[in-house]
């Protein structure tokens, strides 16, 4: 049965052998005269099935493989590399097909499977999510963003938040407050357009960092805006004052780097796929998507911890009008929690993809390797109908590690994802 309001229409499994050839071809992969190593992953167990799932472990992609597309370098938090995606929609999709991640974050995914002619779709509760994904798979020409920029008047400021001159020079906030006024009223008249939506993704990507490519004096990486009197106890620790920004040449800059990778025909090369659905709610209940109407799933769901939504996008929601205190996000602070709320969003993605498709279920390794996540995705997918076929590690050396939050992720000087693969009966 299809779903009623569904955008997609439902597709027929594949007989061309890609899917079922699948494991075959991590058992024999090899990259840099390194072969597979295979295992089993034991889960399950007590009061229900024990399962034991084969597990290959390799460097499967490494960024040394291929450089990612620069539409991808904008800023989220706990984001993985493109080639993580990649990997499972070359070999478990054809163009055309269509790639759907139900916590689609900045949008890796879906760029990359838009890139590969996929068709996309993709859901997250994060309004914001929105925001960044939709204009990079609808580029606007460069030419198209330095008239409008040339165009807007940002001499006239919007209201002004005096308070957030700990970030801002006053003529740097005064354009920004003028940028966001002009944004919103053309947002509540309907007049938006694909320019307007790329001017606000590149401007909320550039709010705060820790660069001059940014609006504000040096503060935390973009993904996390610090509060106000934390930002003054920074530029007190770090005897600063906010430096005059240009906002109209910082917004043309970032699109300049956005499209670098870009031919005169990207845009119309990325729009000629069907309109991408995108979805702003949970994930558990999506009746924008048919039944059976997605042909792969690669999707990296928020794992065990605790996110401090409102006071991380406290700066990027106010630019937006958006109340971050109205956005419903539950992290799941216990396993079972956790592995209570998967077990609902595989039902849902049980019934939108078709027979014979594939989840790729990124659960990474949380707290220093004690906590295997795999461990819990395996029965709860197993309880919503879903057949775990593989558990794919895929382990990358690299000389820098990055201990600003405290994480080694392993030993030091690795970086490993957890996927588990699964096959929809």
């Amino acid at each position: 049965m299809r779903g009623q309001r569904g955008l997609f229409e439902a597709v027929s499994p594949h007989s061309d052998g890609r899917a079922e050839s699948f494991v075959g071809e991590l058992r024999a992969f090899v990259y840099d005269g390194r072969r597979t190593d295979e295992g089993l992953t034991n889960a399950g167990g007590r009061d229900g099935p024990r399962f034991r799932v084969p597990t290959f472990v390799n460097e499967f992609w490494t960024s040394r493989q291929r450089s990612a597309h620069s539409l991808h370098e904008v800023s989220y938090r706990a984001c993985f590399k493109p080639q993580l995606p990649r990997f499972f929609i070359e070999r478990l999709t054809a163009p055309g097909d269509v790639v759907y991640d139900p916590f689609m974050g900045r949008g890796t995914t879906l760029l990359e499977a838009a890139l590969l002619e996929r068709r996309v779709a993709g859901c997250d509760v994060n309004p914001l999510s929105r925001i960044l994904v939709g204009p990079r798979l609808r580029p606007p020409m460069l030419a198209r963003v330095r008239d409008r920029l040339d165009d807007l008047d940002l001499t006239t400021p919007g209201e002004e938040p005096r308070e957030l001159e700990v970030f801002y020079h006053p003529e740097t906030l005064a354009e920004i407050c003028a940028l966001r006024d002009y944004l919103l009223r053309r947002s509540a008249a309907g007049l938006s357009d694909e320019v307007d939506d790329w001017v606000r993704m590149v401007a909320v990507n550039r709010l705060t960092g820790h660069s001059p490519g940014f609006f504000s004096v040096y503060t935390l990486p973009p993904n996390q805006a610090a509060s106000i009197e934390s930002q003054r106890k920074i530029n007190v620790r770090r005897h600063q004052v906010p430096p005059r920004r240009d906002v109209k040449a910082i917004i043309l800059k970032k699109t300049r780097s956005l499209l670098a990778d870009g031919d005169g025909d990207l845009s119309a090369r990325l729009q000629a796929r069907a309109t991408p659905v995108l979805v702003t709610g949970s994930a558990r209940r999506t009746p924008e998507l048919a039944d059976g109407s997605v042909d792969l799933v690669v999707t990296s769901p928020p794992f065990l911890d605790v996110v401090d939504y409102a006071g991380d996008n406290w700066l990027r929601c106010w630019f937006c009008g958006i109340d971050p205190n109205g956005v419903d996000i539950t992290i799941a602070r216990r396993l079972d929690q956790w592995a209570r709320a998967m077990a609902e969003v595989l039902v849902e993605l049980h019934r939108v993809v078709r027979p014979a498709g594939r989840v790729a279920f990124e659960v990474g390794e949380v707290r220093r390797g004690t906590v295997r996540l795999e461990e819990a995705v395996i029965p709860a997918a197993a309880s919503a109908g879903w057949t775990p076929e593989a558990v794919v590690i895929n382990t990358q050396v690299f000389t820098k590690t990055a201990n600003c939050w405290g994480v080694t992720n392993n030993a030091k000087g690795t970086n490993t994802n957890r996927i588990v693969v699964l096959r929809r009966g």
